[in-house]
């Protein structure tokens, strides 16, 4: 049985993903799934860049406004809601797309990475998130270093719900969650895919993202986390620790001035953009797309990726018993 088709189109924050990928999916009739871990929460739409009705131009988009921020969405259940949706989508003779620049879900959705749970123990999680708040997280990555220094290395001090899976992993297994995410990534993957990382001159991204920070405050930014804040929403859930809302939230309460707050999410957005590459050139079989090669033609970047898709068998979609060529 033929594998079946997947495109994924991804890349650094602000570097104009959203709109290539309407004009991706109108080329190969398919359908958007996002792979982003904040435009999946209603209610946040300023801070999360999130893609509007009128962008998505009549395409099908899935895992956008799914989820209330009072709602943990994680790696595990993003596989299985994409798992569901790509199902929805090959009976309907599409594509699907992925889209988005979280490349840990895109390497899990793609490579099929079993995340079956270890034995949970509450005590040893609360004893972990104690530390964090008490401590600092910072405390933890120095526990993780000295536990699994690659994972360490991969996993950014500020990121503590994967720094503690990472250290329950050592915990309960004594194994570590380095080796054995290596070796599920070495799994072949049951997709016919192209995985598109789209990029730009650093100069000129970092560029579109002090500006898009500058949009977003002036678009309400500000406004929308009081709103968040009405509704409930605090800086313990997983939505507001999000680039940009937890910035604001700390000027809300006093603890940053406007300025102060703007000038970390620019900056803490670089240093993310700068990470996001650094995991993409470690990941296998991936085309890179820089924009400049294309002389910043749209145009001249869907000929180039038609004429791939064309090549791997992706390009023209045929329904024939439920098999797809």
């Amino acid at each position: 049985m033929m594998k079946k088709p997947l495109i994924i189109l991804t890349g650094p924050t602000a570097v104009g993903k959203t709109e290539l990928s309407i004009r991706l999916a109108r080329m190969v009739q398919g359908s958007v799934i996002s792979a982003d871990s904040m435009q999946v929460y209603r209610h946040m739409d300023i801070g999360s860049a999130k893609i509007t009705r009128e962008e998505m131009q009549e395409i099908p988009h899935y895992l956008i406004d799914e989820f209330e921020p009072s709602e943990e969405f994680h790696v595990v259940r993003f596989q299985e809601y994409a798992r569901k949706y790509m199902e929805e989508i090959y009976a309907q003779g599409r594509i699907p797309i992925i889209v988005g620049g979280t490349g840990f879900y895109i390497q899990a959705l793609l490579y099929n990475i079993d995340f079956t749970k270890e034995q949970e123990n509450k005590e040893y999680r609360a004893y972990l998130e104690k530390i964090a708040s008490e401590q600092g997280g910072h405390i933890l990555h120095e526990m993780l270093k000295e536990a699994d220094p690659e994972a360490a290395r991969q996993i950014h001090e500020h990121n503590c719900k994967r720094i503690i899976r990472a250290l329950e992993f050592h915990h309960f297994s004594g194994q570590k969650i380095s080796a054995h995410n290596e070796k599920e990534r070495q799994k072949e993957s049951p997709y016919n895919f192209a995985y598109f990382v789209l990029n730009d001159d650093r100069a000129k991204l970092y560029e579109r993202i002090n500006g898009r920070v500058e949009q977003m405050i002036e678009d309400g930014l500000v406004q929308e986390v009081q709103k968040l804040q009405k509704l409930g929403c605090s800086r313990a859930m997983v939505s507001m620790q999000g680039l940009g809302y937890k910035e604001v939230l700390a000027c809300l309460e006093g603890e940053l001035t406007l300025e102060e707050a703007v000038y970390r999410i620019k900056r803490d957005t670089r240093h993310f953009a700068k990470r996001q590459l650094t995991w993409f050139r470690r990941e296998r079989d991936v085309i890179w797309v820089d924009k400049q090669e294309f002389a910043y033609n749209n145009d001249n970047i869907l000929k180039y990726m038609e004429a791939i898709l064309a090549e791997k068998g992706i390009m023209i979609l045929r329904k024939q018993e439920g098999n797809y060529t």
